[in-house]
């Protein structure tokens, strides 16, 4: 499962999450900082991603055109690298089974 982190998240999460999120990428790191969040939901549509991101907009976004791309919400404040790493190795199980569930489009955390 490759994750696609938002503009909002530190830009070295992938590196940070590679021997559980291998394949992950940041925004900026496809050429799509400070891209519409449309723009980013296409792209994870056709690359395979899921979203993560501490943007409220991908809640709405999520609820009216389901998925793909399933969508991770973080429900932290500006936070550390590590904080924001931890956070998702710590739901790493709950984040893999969310991903499998042909159900459900929205994971908020924590």
């Amino acid at each position: 499962m490759k994750l696609l982190f938002d503009e909002n998240l530190p830009g070295s999460l992938p590196q940070h999450l590679a021997d559980l999120f291998p394949g992950s990428v940041h925004v900026r790191d496809v050429g799509l900082k400070q891209a519409a969040d449309s723009v980013i939901w296409e792209f994870a549509v056709t690359q395979g991603f899921v979203i993560v991101s501490k943007d409220s907009d991908y809640r709405p976004m999520s609820a009216l055109r389901g998925h793909p791309p399933k969508v991770i919400d973080l429900r932290v404040g500006n936070c550390t690298t590590a904080t924001a790493a931890d956070l998702l190795r710590r739901y790493s199980a709950t984040i893999h089974t969310f991903v499998l569930d042909k159900t459900k489009s929205l994971l908020s955390l924590p």
